[in-house]
């Protein structure tokens, strides 16, 4: 009887209790999500695609007409319809193109080669299909680079430093059942990358770029020299208008290296010498949202000028050094910065181009994503003086920025990514971490490459190309050691005198691979169309016949070319689409709503919420019932 007296009343109380969790959980979601271990989603795809133990093996089938067709038309970067089998699994009506920007143009202007780098969309025809929960696969054609293990490498290293990365594997390419080539496969950055490493968290993705030449050259700008053109001393430039000091004179100690970037004219050229930077850079501009036209164009999944505005109050905190852990998602930008530097990979924000990159923003944290290394180690310039890659000071590497300007000059937050780049060099490089990596590659990739139709280096030239770069790599981890402990110099300005370098002079960067430009110009150290210093004039005309007479002419040159950054236009400005998951999407169309991750994280909630007031409704049906 007494039970049966109160039992309204406690029906009450429990229902008001279930309203109250429920408003709670829709207003503070995401503390209920990472409280919950809601911070990454484990997906089917690391171990069907990217279980590093053997390559995969992917059949692009297509009409032999359409994929004629493809190739011919390979820079208009359509996407074609295909099917494809990987490891035994069919996907029907796959989206595939050509992919790159300086490695796609070269290609299709090359009549010797149609060796492409491809992307497979696996719903870019079949909306929410994806493979075993990946979007998009990457396949890399290791342009420009004989060892084809620099990306590879670089993406191990970052894996084992447990920065947020793409996985990758090794991946045998066949065309209709017919060998093409050993490729690299990526994980794509894009919706499932996001929602393996941060769950159902709601960020924001863009890839910037500057260096579409927007914007005009300053006055004294100067293109940065290929290595192998200083010499070991002495001042290259002598006479020049940016000779000894005069180019320096405002550059901060642990700077050393970079121009000025309040002398460029920043609203063309920030962060060194990134063409057309428009917030590329992630130097602080102003407050004004256009000033960042590079950041939003370039957007991967849709976003507004709300997300916009979190991302320069962001860049303006962290340029005035203001709550750096509340703005910055610090550990893992300095586990990036480690494996980063260690690389040398000049085509990025450390070698003076503003690109190459990932910007990734949520709840108003930055983070930055890495990509595209198959330049890396000296593939930039690939007869280069070895020593002075191999040496590349690990302070004030990031020419192309001033984002990490103030992490840095936290001595705990240096002291920490000089803890990273320690651990990589004790335990990856001299621990064993490299030479398994080397020795599982080469035991899968050897005679892959050696019968590789496509491939554009011989198999001679591919084993001394990755010869040449285990000696590279273990005379890199020396100097970093060196760097570390004081005994060699660790910034630019030191180095520049210093005889307590890593001599690698006996070494040729070139048997890595080069970067072709057209045109007649290379990476390739001086070219016949490059003056050298001395065809330099005291007003730096050009004396070469047919060379450009002006520095600004001759950055055009060299740049104008130089994008190896991987999303076109077109693909950027592709509405979002469905998050990959256990149910079928393909009735919904959501794109408009806004982002995967927020429509998802919220009918997770709604739902956990509905459920749990069902059951209290029915707890208050039975008990009502009884007599």
């Amino acid at each position: 009887m007494i039970a049966s007296k109160h039992i309204t009343r406690i029906v009450a109380v429990v229902t008001a209790i279930t309203v109250c969790l429920c408003l709670y959980a829709m207003a503070f979601s995401d503390d209920l999500m990472a409280a919950a271990g809601g911070t990454g989603v484990s997906m089917e795809y690391e171990s069907a695609l990217f279980d590093t133990s053997e390559p995969i093996s992917i059949n692009i089938m297509m009409d032999d007409d359409k994929w004629n067709a493809m190739l011919a038309n390979a820079t208009s970067e359509e996407y074609y319809q295909c099917d494809v089998e990987i490891n035994g699994y069919m996907f029907y009506s796959v989206g595939i193109r050509p992919k790159g920007n300086t490695s796609l143009a070269s290609i299709a202007s090359d009549p010797d080669t149609d060796r492409f780098s491809l992307k497979l969309e696996f719903d870019q025809f079949v909306k929410g299909q994806t493979c075993f929960g990946l979007d998009k696969l990457v396949l890399n054609n290791n342009y420009a680079d004989a060892t084809n293990m620099k990306e590879a490498l670089i993406f191990d290293m970052y894996q084992y430093l447990g920065v947020d990365a793409s996985l990758y594997n090794y991946a045998k390419v066949s065309v209709n059942d017919e060998y093409w080539g050993i490729y690299l496969a990526l994980e794509a950055v894009e919706e499932s990358f996001l929602l393996r490493n941060y769950g159902v968290e709601s960020g924001m993705l863009y890839k910037p770029d500057s260096m579409d030449i927007g914007g005009n050259m300053p006055k004294g700008f100067e293109p940065p020299q290929p290595r192998g053109m200083a010499p070991p001393s002495g001042d290259p430039f002598e006479g020049s208008p940016i000779s000894g000091e005069s180019r320096r004179p405002d550059i901060a100690p642990g700077s050393e290296g970079r121009p000025d970037i309040g002398d460029l004219n920043v609203s063309n050229i920030r962060g060194g010498f990134s063409m057309g930077d428009r917030g590329a850079s992630l130097s602080y501009i102003d407050d004004d949202l256009d000033s960042y036209s590079s950041i939003w164009e370039s957007e991967v999944i849709s976003t507004s000028s709300s997300d916009h505005k979190r991302v320069v109050e962001a860049l303006k905190n962290i340029s005035e050094g203001t709550n750096l852990d509340e703005y910055m998602d610090v550990d893992n930008l300095l586990k990036y910065m480690a494996v980063h530097v260690f690389s040398v990979n000049e085509d990025s924000l450390s070698g003076n181009m503003a690109h190459n990159y990932y910007l990734y923003e949520y709840d108003g944290q930055l983070n930055i994503l890495p990509w595209d290394y198959n330049l890396a180690l000296g593939g930039m310039g690939s007869n280069q003086d070895a020593t002075s890659t191999v040496n590349d000071p690990i302070d004030g590497a990031f020419s192309g920025t001033r984002f990490f300007d103030t992490l840095m000059e936290n001595e705990e937050y240096k002291a920490q990514y000089h803890a990273y780049l320690q651990q990589l060099v004790d335990e990856y490089i001299n621990g064993g971490g490299f030479d398994e990596f080397y020795s599982r590659t080469r035991s899968q990739i050897d005679s892959l490459v050696e019968t590789d139709p496509t491939a554009f280096y011989t198999y001679e030239e591919y084993t001394a190309a990755v010869e040449m770069l285990y000696r590279v790599v273990t005379l890199r981890g020396q100097s970093i050691s060196g760097q570390l402990d004081g005994t060699i110099p660790s910034i630019a300005s030191e180095q520049r005198y210093s005889d307590a370098l890593v001599d690698a002079s006996p070494l040729d960067l070139g048997v890595m691979g080069r970067m072709k430009m057209g045109g007649g110009f290379n990476f390739d150290g001086p070219s016949p169309n490059w003056p050298s210093p001395s065809d330099v004039g005291a007003e730096g005309d050009n004396k070469v016949t047919g060379t450009p007479k002006s520095d600004a002419e001759a950055a055009v040159l060299l740049f104008s070319e130089s994008r190896e950054g991987d999303e076109s236009a077109t693909d950027s400005a592709q509405p979002s689409r469905m998050m990959p998951g256990s149910f079928d999407p393909s009735a919904m169309d959501l794109g408009y709503i806004g982002s995967p991750f927020t429509l998802t994280r919220n009918l997770t909630t709604y739902g956990i919420c509905f459920a749990v007031l069902i059951i209290a409704l029915l707890f208050a049906k039975q008990y009502r019932r009884k007599p």
